[in-house]
């Protein structure tokens, strides 16, 4: 795993770009594959303990998200359920399924990039996220929102 120190100076925006850019590599990888292009990066401490993208087709799997790779690989590495400490990093808002599993991680903060009008879990009403996970949305939500509409547009095209 890397690791990415952010001086104190910096700006924490500016750490979360960072971050939101490695969840689109994720993404792009999902888009090569046919898969619904959404990428996830989980890190602790400055370090990425953690990295997926859907596997649904692939896998035959629906629960195959790119937030559940992520954190499987999050707990493996750190060896333990919880991510407290952690920050999601995701492409796209997670959907109720994604959102109910980071509720039980208990992680620290969700940062997604584009939101998801139709399936994203803060269009359901009540929050699922653990009591104490900080959500920041709409990082780099273009280039996140581009990469979603190209893969749809190529499917239906």
């Amino acid at each position: 795993m890397s690791y990415y120190n952010f001086s104190e100076e910096e700006n924490p925006a500016a750490e979360d770009e960072h971050y939101m850019l490695l969840a689109l590599q994720e993404a792009q990888k999902a888009f090569d594959a046919e898969e619904i292009p959404i990428g996830a990066i989980v890190v602790c401490k400055g370090r990425i303990v953690g990295r997926g993208h859907n596997l649904t087709e692939q896998l035959n799997d629906v629960t195959a998200h790119a937030e559940m790779q992520a954190f499987t690989a999050a707990s493996q590495t750190l060896g333990g359920k919880y991510l407290k400490d952690c920050t999601l990093y995701v492409t796209v808002e997670p959907c109720v399924m994604c959102a109910g599993a980071s509720y039980w991680t208990q992680i620290g903060r969700i940062v997604y990039g584009a939101p998801e009008p139709k399936r994203g879990f803060t269009t359901k009403g009540g929050s699922l996220l653990h009591p104490k996970t900080i959500l920041q949305g709409n990082v780099l939500a273009l280039q996140c929102g581009d990469l979603m509409k190209r893969f749809f547009i190529n499917k239906r095209g």
